[in-house]
């Protein structure tokens, strides 16, 4: 093994991955170092494969399927009777599909000639990495550049500690053998809506206890709040503004007491999953000397284009400031290697997409109403219900709307918020529209498809100016 190289990514997740194969594909010599230990050894692909995004999607579709053929089909005139869950195979088969990634992404390293090395990294001063293999003794690594992708894992909380598989975190939250009778969960953040989504639909009672007084308080105020009444409607309790305080494990259940306003209160659940967000992973990571700071939320200190205080050293993904997104750090990643390279990209953060995965779906990019009031700008308003969409009716999931924000001189695209279904697909639609400057009226003089779902974004885009065609119009033609 060399211990030279052009490049040496900390981190195997998306973040480090991408910027791995894209290093090398751009004809650098390149090592990637990841530490993750899977169930079946070691394993590429960080959180987001391994007990995150992938994992946690393939329940998502495994439940909503479940969910509609015992409850939904036979409006539609398919007829099922007894449908029922088997929730060992359901697992069996997330496993399957979460083998199959990792081993994807570990052919992928090597069929781009980047060096994978399993085990664990800390950085020295000069880009001289420690790596300490799964097996074996230490070597000292030298690089030109270092790229540190090494995530973030989930926040704990001093009142509800993890307590053998009755209180767990998203990571255990995956890995249930039977359906919880009665499920707490606390945070109603991305984790915990999917996760309760999940079990809620299994046939959980669902209890979700979040400390803010506001639901959502990150997505526009119109698409939060027709979210939380979909939620209520589904069978989840959502409880805002309640601080949880202690907790009690006993044999088979856990209690939980927590605080509204100034009145305790107490809950008992068959299982507990904490899902309050997620931190920085730097433990163990850097030496004093390496140079690298971190800032006063442990979030490892980078510029705009992701360098770091120490010369050739750059950090990417969950580890440095903005939103901990996968798709976010693969970009990241990938713009850090092409700057290595001697290319001149950047990341568009304002144009970073969020998605939650629950149904309906959640999606947004850009800036929310609330946003732009308090930042004083002028904006016009269109929002299109999926209820009047003839492929929502047709396919009988008319819940949601998708709401378009422009700006109230120059038209141009200022954020795009969507709930319904799909919308993590049809979000993209907004992304590259504001990517490329767009105005409202570009996208209403584009030509959708027809019966399509993204029609919808073409008639929010036209109700700006009060000209959809498909709602009674708002404001006089012009």
């Amino acid at each position: 093994m060399s211990d030279q190289y052009d490049v040496v990514v900390i981190g195997g997740g998306p973040a480090g991955y991408h910027a791995a194969i894209r290093a090398a594909q751009l004809g650098l010599n390149t090592a990637c170092i990841d530490k993750w230990i899977g169930k079946e050894g070691p394993a590429f692909g960080g959180t987001c494969l391994n007990v995150g995004c992938i994992p946690s999607k393939a329940l998502l579709d495994t439940s909503l399927k479940f969910l509609q053929a015992r409850d939904e089909y036979g409006e539609l005139g398919i007829k099922i009777k007894g449908a029922s869950v088997d929730v060992p195979a359901m697992i069996a088969r997330k496993d399957q599909v979460v083998q199959n990634l990792t081993g994807g992404v570990a052919s992928l390293l090597k069929s781009n000639n980047v060096t994978a090395l399993t085990g664990s990294a800390r950085l020295h001063a000069g880009r001289v990495i420690t790596f300490t293999p799964h097996e074996g003794e230490p070597t000292q690594l030298q690089a030109e550049h270092v790229i540190i992708a090494t995530g973030s894992v989930p926040v704990d909380i001093p009142p509800c500690p993890l307590t053998d598989d009755l209180i767990v975190d998203s990571t255990g939250a995956l890995e249930f053998q039977s359906v919880p009778k009665r499920l707490g969960i606390i945070g109603a953040g991305v984790i915990g809506l999917e996760l309760g989504s999940v079990w809620r639909r299994l046939g959980s009672q669902v209890v979700v206890l979040e400390a803010l007084e506001d639901f959502l308080p990150m997505a526009d105020k119109n698409i939060a709040r027709e979210a939380k009444k979909q939620f209520e409607a589904q069978g989840m309790d959502v409880r805002l503004g309640t601080r949880v305080t202690g907790s009690t494990p006993l044999s088979k259940t856990v209690k939980i007491q927590y605080m509204v306003v100034e009145e305790e209160r107490e809950e008992t659940f068959d299982k507990v999953i904490v899902a309050v967000g997620r931190r920085p992973y730097t433990e163990n990571l850097l030496e004093p000397d390496s140079g690298v700071n971190l800032d006063e939320r442990g979030f490892i200190y980078v510029n705009d284009l992701c360098s770091t205080d120490s010369p050739g050293v750059y950090a990417v993904g969950d580890v440095v400031r903005g939103p901990m997104l996968a798709h976010k750090g693969m970009e990241e990643g990938i713009m850090v290697a092409e700057r290595i390279a001697g290319h001149k990209p950047m990341v568009n953060y304002d144009t970073v997409p969020s998605v939650i995965y629950t149904h309906p779906e959640i999606a947004w990019v850009g800036r929310t109403e609330q946003e732009l009031k308090a930042q004083g700008e002028n904006f016009k308003t269109g929002i299109f219900p999926m209820s009047a969409s003839g492929r929502a009716m047709a396919s009988a999931d008319t819940v949601g709307m998708i709401k378009v924000l422009a700006d109230e001189e120059t038209d141009r695209i200022l954020g795009v918020h969507m709930i319904g279904a799909h919308v993590s697909e049809l979000v993209a639609e907004a992304v590259i529209a504001m990517e490329f400057g767009s105005s409202a009226e570009d996208i209403g003089l584009t030509m959708f498809a027809h019966p399509t779902l993204s029609e919808e974004f073409h008639e929010a885009a036209l109700a700006t100016d009060g000209h959809a065609i498909h709602i009674a119009s708002r404001k006089r033609k012009k």
